[in-house]
């Protein structure tokens, strides 16, 4: 198969080819690796590779047959290492398949490496020192955002059509914006984290995808949705696939348009436009769109705080793990700055502090929650910004401690964390372009908890209406020559 017939297809598309015998998953998987060989060079989206280990049967699944990526973080694949991109980590290997790995593998997905992401996904920017900076496929001196960067450039550039993603405070979403993708962190609870990460970020942290289609998104949430025996979290199951939701009516819509982040800082022209933009073509869908004002329930400083507690006292758990059971020590020969300083701050949480910090995320959660009654949805940008050049995120939070460097990464995201807190499901979507510099801008809807259903029929129609699959980035698998 050649790569510009294999990047021609989406995820569903490609599956429906080998259900009906036009192709096999191994002349998929052979295209995948091309793809892999002629773009990764360029992105270093993804970090190791492996032989296809699967064979599924044809037409089992709708996405049976199709090659799948799975992040470096947070899934286990048995044999394969798992090392969260830090250098503290490097060389652990997964005994057995985690509960998602299973669930990938009984959809028929035939997973052929693992991708890039940040140190213990603690930024939303994937440059990590272990593997180095994955560029953006639309511009390589740009970031492709994060965590989930790697997953995201291999998508956007063609390497697969859909790829494994998490999401603990916009992970999926400001990658999604980043590379021109369409990115739904699902309701907390929708999607099993067992059984080793159950508690990972306290209920903030999710599975999900990242596709270059609607329709592959919600193939893959039909597929691993589903509480595991022991779930500390629990969502409804849906009344009917997602895979049917986009094939319906949304109705009419009442949405809320938010476009001031709570931190207050500025939002760019650019941006601030596509935000708008985006809501004119809702009306002209016949959605009614007004402005509102969203509250937390807790003020901006209180939510980082309480942010910071539970993600310091998860980062140490896991730096405490790994340095414990390779027998490494926890300094700069293993932990990057960043890191290390929000370790270090994450010590001294108290055991009243992290119960305090609980305490916030379930007011937000009924604050958010609230704000559903009235409206079905909200609009924002999802990032206040178009995706910066490389080695510049961290500038202004030199020598910052746990505390310091949150609130860097949430002014760098401010839009995307709340619905994390809320566990409310939220989506990124495609409908932007900077005019200045070409790079892809994504808006962000946010629906009430276990609404994913609303969602996926709002992104099928925006899709429909203000298309964009045939969007390509100046790195495009497609346009390389078949070996």
């Amino acid at each position: 198969m050649e790569l510009h017939e294999y990047t021609q297809y989406d995820a569903v598309g490609l599956a429906g080819l080998v259900a009906r015998g036009e192709v096999t998953a191994a002349e998929l998987t052979g295209a995948a690796q091309a793809a892999m060989a002629a773009v990764n060079p360029q992105i270093n989206a993804v970090v190791e590779s492996w032989p296809a280990e699967d064979t599924p049967v044809p037409g089992s699944t709708p996405l049976a047959g199709v090659p799948f990526l799975i992040k470096d973080l947070a899934v286990s694949m048995r044999g394969k290492r798992v090392e969260l991109g830090s250098r503290l980590a490097a060389g652990n290997v997964a005994r057995e398949d985690s509960f998602l790995m299973r669930r990938f593998r009984r959809a028929g997905l035939v997973t052929l490496g693992r991708t890039a992401t940040p140190e213990f996904a603690y930024s939303t920017t994937t440059e990590p020192v272990l593997y180095g900076a994955t560029r953006n496929p639309w511009d390589l001196t740009r970031t492709p955002g994060g965590s989930s960067g790697g997953s995201a450039a291999a998508v956007a550039a063609g390497i697969t059509p859909l790829a494994h993603a998490t999401d603990a405070a916009g992970s999926i979403r400001v990658p999604a914006a980043s590379t021109g993708l369409f990115g739904l962190k699902p309701t907390r609870g929708r999607v099993s984290l067992g059984p080793d990460a159950d508690e990972v970020f306290n209920g903030l942290a999710v599975h999900g995808g990242l596709s270059r289609t609607v329709r592959d998104s919600a193939a893959l949430l039909d597929l691993i949705q589903g509480p595991e025996s022991g779930d500390p979290y629990f969502a409804e199951r849906p009344h009917r696939p997602y895979s049917e939701e986009i094939t319906k009516d949304p109705g009419r819509l009442r949405v809320g348009l938010v476009t001031t982040p709570w931190s207050g800082r500025a939002v760019e022209p650019a941006v601030h436009e596509a935000t708008l933009a985006a809501a004119r073509l809702l009306e002209s869908l016949g959605h009614e769109v007004d402005v509102t004002l969203l509250h937390l329930g807790v003020s901006w400083e209180e939510f980082v705080l309480a942010n910071a507690r539970l993600w310091s006292a998860n980062l140490v758990r896991w730096i405490d793990g790994f340095a414990g059971a390779f027998g490494r020590p926890v300094d700069e020969s293993t932990v990057e700055p960043e890191m290390l300083a929000s370790y270090r701050w994450g010590l001294e949480v108290s055991g009243a502090q992290f119960v305090d910090a609980l305490d916030v995320r379930n007011r937000v959660a009924r604050s958010i929650g609230a704000h559903f009654g009235s409206r079905d949805l909200l609009l924002t940008p999802t990032l206040p910004e178009v995706p910066v050049p490389l080695s510049t995120y961290g500038r202004g939070a030199e020598g910052a401690d746990g505390l310091g460097w949150l609130e860097h990464l949430f002014h760098r995201s401010p839009f995307t964390a709340a619905f994390n807190v809320a566990g409310t499901p939220a989506m990124s979507v495609p409908l932007g372009v900077d005019p200045a510099t070409g790079m892809p801008i994504g808006v962000q809807f946010a629906a009430g908890y276990g609404r994913e259903d609303v969602l996926f029929r709002l992104a099928a129609q925006v899709e429909k209406a203000a298309p964009w699959a045939e969007r390509r980035p100046a790195v495009w698998a497609g346009a390389a020559r078949s070996a």
